[in-house]
């Protein structure tokens, strides 16, 4: 596929520099929840996340949006957390929370892809996901990034939305094929492209009108994909699993009983030997 993935990455960023303004208005919130000690992360997470204080002194988070998560590393007892992600809007709302809480933390505004070279092996624990490698066009040179950041015997943790969900109508009252055949393939390679935010996830007055908002690109990846481009850059896979657990609303109109019968997310935890 002939891709100018560079130019991709940054007509995402312009969408999700339109998404920080939700972002901003939680600041306040995010903030008292995480000065209370919050923890953001799903069920599943906290089995793979035990201890941190007891073996992590610096932890990565690619991808890191507002900061919410990557804060609640800290929290868990990361001595020092990082995050990164292309969004300058986006790296805005994480320095406030974390200025505003006096926590150990610093922020790189660039694509993942090029995340500095002063951060070679320096990560105990490089922890991404849910929602996060879909908006990746080059899965092996992210696994390349993660491969280098890591520490011998560093751990990458992913908790992400599970690839067979692309394939669903989001708006169904049970599990249905997305009528639009860019979604509805579970094999398909292409990279989707539309305008506007789910409003489960982005309310509608929070961002400009749909016709008026950036591109998005998005490219969904198959659970092997993930699992080989991990093993191709020289890390070791500890555990997969699969859970039931959502991480966002995304089926708000299906039963929950319902929902929970197919996989909503994967764990993938792998080190660097």
């Amino acid at each position: 596929m002939n891709t100018d993935i560079p130019l991709l990455h940054e007509q995402n960023r312009a969408a999700w520099n339109e998404a920080a303004n939700h972002y901003a208005q939680e600041i306040e919130s995010d903030v008292a929840f995480l000065r209370a000690g919050g923890k953001n992360f799903c069920p599943p997470e906290f089995e793979f996340l035990r201890e941190l204080d007891r073996w992590c002194h610096r932890a990565i988070h690619l991808q890191c949006a507002g900061g919410r998560d990557t804060l609640s590393l800290w929290n868990l007892g990361a001595q020092e957390v990082v995050g990164v992600d292309i969004s300058d809007r986006m790296i805005e709302v994480a320095r406030a929370k974390s200025a505003r809480l006096d926590a150990p933390a610093t922020w790189y505004r660039c694509d993942v892809l090029e995340t500095p070279h002063e951060l070679d092996g320096t990560a105990d624990l490089l922890y991404t996901g849910r929602g996060a490698l879909c908006w990746i066009m080059d899965l092996n040179a992210w696994a390349a990034v993660v491969g280098r950041l890591l520490k011998p015997g560093g751990r990458l943790y992913i908790f992400e939305g599970h690839p067979i969900q692309w394939v669903w109508d989001l708006n169904a009252t049970e599990y249905r094929f997305d009528p639009d055949p860019q979604y509805s393939d579970y094999f398909a390679t292409n990279i989707a492209i539309e305008l506007g935010w789910s409003e489960t996830y982005i309310p509608a007055d929070a961002v400009p009108a749909k016709e008026e908002q950036a591109k998005k690109h998005e490219r969904q990846w198959t659970l092997a994909a993930i699992v080989n481009a991990v093993i191709g850059a020289g890390l070791r896979i500890e555990h997969l699993g699969e859970y039931p657990d959502p991480y966002w609303k995304q089926h708000p109109n299906m039963p929950a009983d319902t929902e929970r019968r197919l996989p909503n997310t994967f764990s993938l935890l792998a080190s660097k030997p």
